[in-house]
């Protein structure tokens, strides 16, 4: 009795072993006829993990964001399109489950905003219904590097019940390129590439350069480029803000030539391994901050901040004007040609100041009318009487009425023979246009100012003896400002249809004010609930999601852009950051341009399937919500993302809010450029720029 219980101890460890060796076997026989790992429970991703842990932030009484749906206005059209880029914006089928590994697919994908306008006319608003905001599933991550000459269509092993990534049809994969380094023309310098501005090939082949031909956008045609720029020698991460204002790293913007060029006038200095701006200028010799406070005292009403907010400042130079107003609540749209003075807008944005290249030549700017509340040129370098005066007609074009123009220049207080003419010039042109002249003054140094108002009324147009410059008709104003040549009528200050046009309420109880919902550069309307709707829906994403939950270090990021602004509600949300944001309204989306300058916020034109006028490596962060799906109709994903590339300085953030199926297809190409990406509740990818060049390790400085 004793040695038979004895054995059956013996034997039970062997009995273990048999049992559990069988159960192996058979788990492994089943996961081998099985669809997948979401068979067995407890071989759940860490994504389902995540599922069961992770709460959903997002407020359940937020909706969905209310994309700028249009409608014609009376008597008019949105047929502005004919003069824009078209393109397919009409959007998937929303409702579709998603579901990761052991997840349910109950919850289904985030509604992408509709982004389609109205192409009818009349009183009705031919609205498309919007699907309440649906609260997305939790977060499900993916990083990591995709090979080059690799092909891709997705990055995990999401699946529904059909066995199908993403619910839908599945997309063709991207064909991932060998990355290498542009070649540049002859003059050009590699590391500061814009492929619009930079094709030398188009630019000789220019019969003119009289009108600054020559610095105007000349983008490449197909193929479009699909390279990368490099980076500078010893390139390393910027100078923080807000010390960047006032120094930046000379390796970074390795351009002597502005510091002897300018040494008289205080624009920058080198000391050691910085570039240091002491906030000088040409016309202010005292400082920046004097030259503003002595505007304040020679024109109280301007009231910088309050009752003025937008400021357009012509040949910026290294944008000192623009980023001491930022001290008085004043955002500046600073522009200058490029390599005009070398380098000089990318030695503003590398200071954490807004900036953007442009010139004023044979093409309006990107820019809609009655936008900006002042103008401001310092020397600007800008014949305003040329060519019948067109040059000062655009800024006319883009002066808010009752706004002002300051003009600092020599011929305000030099009396040259030449200055004198140019005087004179300007005298006729602006009497001619109905501006009334404010004030004109020197300060200590002796240096003139003169500041002319715009009229908010067209009585003065009508009362002209001369129809010189003639108005313009209603239908020039509809000519949208994208390669479209500068104007050499008048517009009214008032539109015939009436109202739009009145002076914002003071800042900042203006971000968040009923604006005028109709376009000025198309007879388009927006109904307000849907701005509000946005303003709202933007609030609750950013100060939930955004802030919280990317893997975005917010402190360190001070330029921005949003590549599809809408509403500007992006921008709006994040006002209290200590950033900036350069809000783009593609060429192809309804226009709200209008309402994110009536909101005190700033931004351009564009479109993406060309390359934007900026320098390499000047942005921090790049936003872009449900965009990328209709704009790869029109161009390839793979010279999208050289583009966010070029842009983006290396050890900042791309942000993509899209549809699943959209953030697959883009997350490989991300990762081919060897970009750290993750996805966040199905609705987000957020991918973080490396070092690393075609030939180089990747090594983080």
């Amino acid at each position: 009795m004793a040695i038979s219980s004895f054995l059956s101890v013996r034997k039970r460890p062997i009995v273990v072993v048999v049992a559990v060796t069988l159960f192996i076997f058979l788990s492994s026989l089943f996961l081998f006829f099985s669809p997948g790992p979401s068979a067995l429970p407890f071989f759940s991703s860490s994504s389902s993990h995540l599922s069961s842990q992770v709460s959903i932030p997002v407020s359940s009484n937020a909706s969905s964001p209310e994309t700028p749906t249009s409608v014609a206005s009376n008597g008019g059209s949105s047929s502005t399109s004919a003069d824009r880029v078209s393109a397919d914006a009409s959007p998937p089928g929303t409702g579709t489950a998603i579901a990761s590994d052991a997840v349910s697919n109950s919850t289904a994908d985030p509604p992408r905003p509709d982004a389609t306008a109205a192409a009818g006319a009349g009183d009705a608003e031919a609205d498309v219904p919007q699907p309440d905001h649906v609260m997305p599933p939790a977060a499900t991550e993916a990083s990591g590097s995709a090979g080059n000459g690799e092909t891709a269509a997705g990055v995990s092993s999401e699946r529904d019940e059909e066995g199908q990534g993403g619910g839908g049809a599945v997309e063709e994969p991207v064909e991932l390129p060998s990355w290498e380094l542009c070649k540049v023309g002859k003059g050009v310098e590699a590391a500061d590439y814009i492929p619009c501005l930079d094709n030398v090939e188009a630019i000789k082949a220019l019969k003119s350069r009289r009108h600054m031909e020559h610095r105007e956008r000349h983008c490449p045609t197909e193929p479009r480029p699909r390279c990368l720029v490099p980076l500078p020698e010893r390139y390393r991460r910027p100078v923080p803000w807000p010390r960047s204002r006032d120094m930046i790293w000379y390796n970074n913007v390795p351009h002597p030539k502005l510091v002897e060029y300018k040494k008289d006038q205080n624009w920058v200095r080198k000391s050691g391994n910085y570039f240091v701006f002491p906030g000088g200028g040409t016309q202010f010799k005292n400082g920046v901050t004097a030259y503003i406070r002595f505007i304040e005292q020679i024109l109280p009403n301007i009231q910088w901040g309050i009752h003025t907010r937008t400021v357009l400042d012509v040949g910026c130079g290294v944008a000192s004007f623009g980023g001491y107003l930022l001290d008085r609540n004043v955002i500046t749209m600073s522009f200058a040609p490029k390599d005009e003075h070398e380098a000089q807008i990318l030695f503003a944005l590398e200071r954490g100041i807004p900036a953007f290249l442009a010139v004023i030549g044979t093409q309006k700017l990107p820019f809609p009318d009655n936008s900006f509340d002042v103008i401001h040129c310092a020397r600007c370098r800008v014949h305003w009487y040329a060519d019948g005066g067109k040059p000062l007609l655009e800024l006319n074009r883009v002066l808010r009425p009752g706004g002002y123009y300051i003009w600092s220049a020599t011929p305000v207080y030099r009396k040259d023979p030449r200055d004198i003419d140019d005087w004179n010039a300007v005298v006729a042109l602006t009497k001619s246009i109905c501006w009334r002249t404010v004030v004109k003054s020197r300060d200590s140094n002796k240096i003139g100012v003169v500041i002319y108002q715009k009229p908010t009324s067209n009585s003065c147009y009508l009362e002209r003896k001369n129809n010189e410059p003639p108005l313009c008709s209603e239908s020039d104003r509809s000519r949208f400002p994208w390669y479209k040549p500068l104007d050499s009528c008048l517009f009214p200050a008032v539109p015939s249809s009436g109202g739009g046009n009145s002076w914002p309420i003071s800042w900042p109880e203006r971000l968040n004010m009923k604006h005028s919902t109709t376009s000025n550069n198309s007879s388009i309307q927006f109904a307000q609930e849907k701005i509000d709707s946005d303003t709202n829906y933007w609030k609750d994403l950013v100060s939930e999601v955004y802030l919280n939950e990317f893997a975005v270090n917010w402190s360190s990021v001070r330029n921005v852009m949003d590549m599809n602004a809408g509403f500007g509600g992006f921008a709006a949300s994040i006002i209290d950051q200590p950033l900036w944001v350069m809000n783009v309204v593609p060429v192809d989306q309804p226009d709200t341009l209008h309402i994110i300058f009536n909101r005190g916020l700033i931004g351009v034109y564009h479109d993406w399937c060309e390359s934007f006028n900026t320098y390499a490596r000047t942005y921090d962060l790049l936003h872009m919500s449900y965009l990328l799906g209709p704009l790869t109709k029109r161009c390839h994903i793979i010279e999208v993302a050289a583009e966010i590339d070029r842009i983006l300085r290396p050890g900042t953030w791309f942000v993509l809010q899209d549809t699943i199926d959209v953030i697959r297809k883009m997350d490989p190409v991300l990762r081919s450029l060897h970009y750290k990406t993750t996805i966040v509740k199905h609705q987000f990818l957020v991918a973080t720029k490396g070092f690393w060049r075609p030939g180089s390790t990747g090594s983080k400085s």
